[in-house]
């Protein structure tokens, strides 16, 4: 195919930057290349973040990037750069904390402006194409006419970006206690939608993270209100529009209340978290609809989302072809009630009573997103069937639906493959064996730790973040070393393969030496070995994705107890000590650290388990949910702190320990299980 005009972007692999490389925009990808050309030629950086499954990034795509009125107007003034997030995380926070500063919000498409030292100037999200005009003929004028103005305002805007992700080294005695958790839980208790789930309010985002944290305090202080608040916000989820009723997985967020109508993007480390997430909560409630997403799920990131050779790959489009060859948001995943009539035929009374073919269900332009509003045992009993006729319903409804869906214009996939995406995924898919015992998912999950040892570890002890086309590049972000660490460690916990923990405990010991922040005690997102930035941040606070220093703190407290590490176990407590003022004020925002403080709250116990059955002995423990433990087990004689001289060839003995400090040994698990629920 020839195209009328080509960039420098046709060189780069990620998909998100080749979708611009025939833009009329002289596009750049983020290199020290480019940045040089800008110092030289003393032009304003035009910086523009989005990533491959963002729909407005795509209709500003279609509006401005693909207009040649626009083009001249961006080639004349400005070096134009174009940064997947995905690829450049550090990029992304930078100029998002630039425009949260200057305008109150952020989002993408990001746009920022900026001085050829790459200092921001002006930024903002999505514009129309007029807006966007009149805005960079209105800067490039006053560059021209009066720069010390920029270069003011520039100096006054890197102060602001820089102290936007600091931490102090908090030098107060580290205190852990219940009551602190209480009162943060009473103060974002106020935000809980008792009835749809989630928080009160639209758009609606998942954060996993957060309600792995509730789960775990609603059952480890038996708070029966807080349990049920868990489970109807998992329900909701799992009954939403948000979730793909016929190919499994989640979508990124919904629009609105009741989870019903998606932003139709799919997301690895959304599904991944929910699996981990889900597992747990089916752990505790044996609730056979939080088995279903899983398994739905996981066949999902199978069938969509893995190369053949265990990666998987970052995200589907919202964005897919209709009929017309229209590219539009949610085309491939809706449908009008003609079409499911015509397709269901004497089925489609009960199919629309399950799945809300109605006014409930409706979404716009006479497109429905399916819905469930009535758990089973409702429709059963409305319709006088039992539980077998409608599973063996469910499953032909999902045939037939999916051999029509198949056949439309896929979304589009962003194939490349992150190595700290791979490892929520990578641990999405250990809990599920944990919880469910499908060896398949162990294999599957054994075959991406193996992708990335030999992928994207390099022989100095470092990952790389990105991999595709066959090609490791991006020196990896503390995203990376956290997410692997943990994933490392949660394989070696089910498969006692002693390799993923010193891995982890290696990988751990890199990132002191490369992100560790001897004042602050914190690790930097960046490795000391990165170009330099406006501003080398901390990042610190929870979102969608748990922050890497909470993940960090979390591995180090645990890494500390395997390998009776102090400078592990200081750092975890220094580093939780730290973010402990914010956290009462915003816990939402601060999950996986109060996740951590539950570790100094209650009882933290180690659980060693020695002798040729000790495989067995996990999988019955496994049964059971418990949240504060970790395991350290050997079929032989091991030298490990917590294994050591506690191999009984003719035995298999279960060591119950709080701080180095055991029971006696027990060879049944219901006895270690009293001990672990005393």
């Amino acid at each position: 195919m020839t195209h009328l005009y080509t960039n420098d972007l046709i060189h780069e692999t990620s998909p998100y930057l080749l979708q611009h490389a025939h833009n009329p925009v002289n596009w750049n990808a983020w290199n020290d290349k480019t940045l040089a050309k800008a110092k030289t030629e003393k032009k304003l950086l035009l910086i523009s973040v989005g990533y491959a499954a963002c729909h407005w990034c795509h209709v500003m795509e279609h509006e401005s990037f693909e207009d040649s009125l626009v083009a001249q107007v961006m080639n004349k003034d400005f070096i134009n750069v174009k940064v997947d997030r995905e690829e450049r995380p550090d990029v992304d926070q930078i100029y998002m904390s630039a425009v949260q500063l200057m305008t109150g919000s952020g989002g993408w498409p990001l746009n920022v402006i900026a001085l050829p030292d790459g200092r921001p100037v002006w930024g903002g999200t999505y514009f129309k194409k007029e807006q966007w005009i009149d805005i960079l003929n209105q800067i490039s004028k006053l560059y021209v006419e009066n720069p010390d103005k920029l270069y003011e305002y520039a100096d006054k805007l890197s102060q602001g970006i820089k102290s936007l992700d600091v931490v102090s080294l908090n030098t107060d005695e580290p205190v852990f206690e219940t009551a602190f958790i209480d009162d943060a839980l009473k103060n974002w208790s106020k935000n809980f939608d008792h009835t749809n789930g989630g928080m009160n309010q639209a758009p609606k985002f998942m954060m996993p993270s957060n309600y792995h944290f509730l789960l775990r305090q609603a059952y480890q202080n038996n708070d029966k209100d807080l349990q049920e608040f868990v489970n109807v916000t998992l329900t909701q989820i799992a009954y939403g529009g948000i979730y793909d009723h016929l190919g499994g997985g989640f979508s990124r967020y919904s629009v609105d209340e009741k989870w019903h109508v998606p932003h139709f993007e799919k997301m690895l480390y959304d599904n991944a978290q929910l699996v981990s997430l889900y597992a747990d909560a089916y752990l505790i409630t044996k609730n056979p609809l939080y088995k279903k997403v899983i398994t739905e799920t996981l066949e999902y990131i199978e069938n969509d989302m893995t190369a053949s050779n265990g990666a998987f790959y970052s995200s589907l489009d919202a964005d897919s072809n209709t009929p017309e060859g229209k590219l539009e948001e949610g085309a491939f995943y809706v449908w009008t009630k003609n079409e499911l009539k015509t397709l269901l035929k004497e089925d489609f009374d009960l199919f629309l009573e399950y799945y809300n073919i109605n006014d409930y269900g409706l979404w716009e332009h006479d497109n429905y997103v399916l819905i469930r509003k009535d758990d089973d045992a409702s429709i059963i009993k409305k319709f006088q069937i039992n539980e077998k006729q409608l599973a063996e319903k469910k499953q032909q409804w999902k045939t037939v639906l999916l051999n029509v869906r198949n056949k439309r214009d896929k979304p589009r996939l962003d194939d490349k493959t992150l190595t700290s995406w791979n490892a929520l995924m990578l641990k999405g898919y250990v809990d599920a064996y944990r919880v469910l015992g499908d060896k398949s998912f162990l294999e599957a999950a054994e075959k991406n730790a193996n992708f990335i040892i030999s992928n994207q570890l390099r022989e100095d002890g470092g990952l790389n973040h990105n991999y595709k086309d066959g090609k490791s590049t991006i020196n990896g972000y503390l995203e990376d070393y956290a997410a692997t660490i943990e994933a490392f460690i949660s394989l070696y916990e089910n498969t006692l393969n002693e390799t993923w923990l010193t891995t982890a405990r290696d990988l751990a010991n890199y990132t002191f030496d490369h992100f560790f922040d001897d004042s602050s005690k914190m690790f930097y997102f960046t490795s000391n070995s990165d170009a330099s930035l406006v501003s080398r941040s901390i990042e610190y606070r929870d979102n969608v994705i748990p922050a890497s220093n909470s993940i960090m703190a979390k591995n180090l407290f645990k890494l500390s107890h395997y390998f009776d590490n102090e400078h592990f176990s200081k750092s975890a407590m220094t580093m939780l000590n730290n973010v402990k003022p914010e956290m009462k004020e915003y816990p939402s925002g601060y999950s996986n650290w109060l996740d951590l403080m539950l570790n100094y709250t209650n009882p933290f116990y180690e659980v060693a388990i020695v002798g040729k059955d000790a495989k067995q002995k996990i999988t019955d423990l496994n049964k059971h949910y418990i949240p504060n433990k970790l395991i350290a087990a050997s079929t032989t004689e091991n030298n490990l702190p917590l294994l050591e001289n506690r191999y009984n060839p003719q035995e298999t003995f279960i060591y119950v320990c709080v701080n180095k400090a055991c029971k006696l040994p027990v060879k049944d698990v219901g006895k270690a299980l009293e001990f672990l629920k005393e």
